[in-house]
């Protein structure tokens, strides 16, 4: 049974930082691209970051580019989000995702496995 497992994830004032990892049990991410999304209250999904499958290659929403870095590391089988310089619209609850494509894609149609969620709260 495959699970992407978030953790990290918690309460932290405006200007803050938070590191994100998500751990891949019953799946050897290796081969798959991997992506970060979020999702507030009341709101539709969005894309954050993404990462292709060697770490070459890296895409990021405008919101959060030059704050949130994606990194992973295949040996562990788990890929991380740090996220610097919190705005509380950043509050959401983060979920990571698998592509077998491999690409770092920003289109959540793209992957196949997901996350049950992290919960990033950032206070004013």
């Amino acid at each position: 049974q495959v699970q992407l497992v978030e953790s990290g994830g918690g309460l932290v004032q405006a200007g803050g930082s938070l590191r994100l990892s998500c751990a891949a049990f019953g799946l050897s991410i290796s081969t798959y691209g991997m992506g970060w999304f979020r999702q507030a209250p009341g709101k539709e999904r969005e894309f954050v970051a993404a990462i292709s499958w060697s770490g070459g290659t890296t895409m990021y929403a405008l919101s959060v580019k030059g704050r949130f870095t994606t990194s992973r590391e295949n040996a562990k089988n788990t890929v991380y989000l740090q996220m610097n310089s919190l705005k509380p619209e950043d509050t959401a609850v983060y979920y990571c995702a698998a592509d077998p494509r491999g690409r770092a894609a920003g289109d959540s149609r793209s992957y196949v496995y997901w996350g049950q969620g992290a919960q990033v709260t950032v206070s004013s």
